[in-house]
């Protein structure tokens, strides 16, 4: 699966010529309401496996939770069920808040 680091995503996001992936925040709901990046669709990760047909299997997905770990998982999971643009936002909302927006709520 490939990675993408926060600076990546940042210079993807702001790049009015490439079409906006779908950012999937697998975090739990009190982290999602803490700090999230605006945008992104909120399925906690226990709820993927009953939910990911909401999905586009032909989106680019970019996946992402609080460090890159779980989001590494289900990014793996949404492949093993045919998704082919699936991405890891390497380093997650921390490493966004490091790197990209430091007024970002960290935990």
């Amino acid at each position: 699966m490939k990675q993408l680091a926060p600076t990546e995503l940042s210079a993807w996001l702001a790049d009015p010529a490439r079409e906006r992936p779908l950012l999937l925040d697998v975090r739990e709901p009190w982290e999602y309401q803490l700090c999230h990046i605006d945008g992104s669709v909120h399925v906690p990760m226990g709820a993927i496996p009953a939910r990911f047909a909401e999905l586009d299997p032909e989106a680019e997905i970019v996946v992402v939770c609080h460090h890159g770990g779980r989001s590494a998982q289900v990014g793996m999971f949404l492949e093993r069920q045919g998704f082919r643009h699936v991405i890891n936002l390497s380093g997650g909302v921390a490493g966004w808040a490091a790197q990209v927006d430091p007024a970002m709520p960290q935990y």
